[in-house]
């Protein structure tokens, strides 16, 4: 369960690198890295609680981290 939890805070920090880096997103880097971390851990454990998911952890990370990146920045924009 722990080596879990430190893959998808892995792999979370890794997209909102890559989602920085292509021009996906232009949060910056700490602050796209932080949004996918929190939404990455937020499905981990909503995962744990409840047994839902989309398959596997990495594919958990992976779709829980952009859906952080989608929602989270487009709220606060006008």
């Amino acid at each position: 369960m722990f080596m879990v939890l430190f893959g998808t805070v892995v792999i979370a920090g890794i997209v909102g690198y890559l989602a920085e880096k292509t021009g996906f997103t232009h949060n910056g880097y700490l602050q796209s890295i932080i949004i996918c971390v929190g939404g990455a851990f937020l499905f981990y454990f909503v995962r744990i609680m409840f047994g839902f998911g989309f398959g596997s952890p990495g594919m958990n990370a992976i779709l829980s981290s952009v859906g952080a990146l989608i929602i989270v920045p487009t709220h606060w924009r006008k």
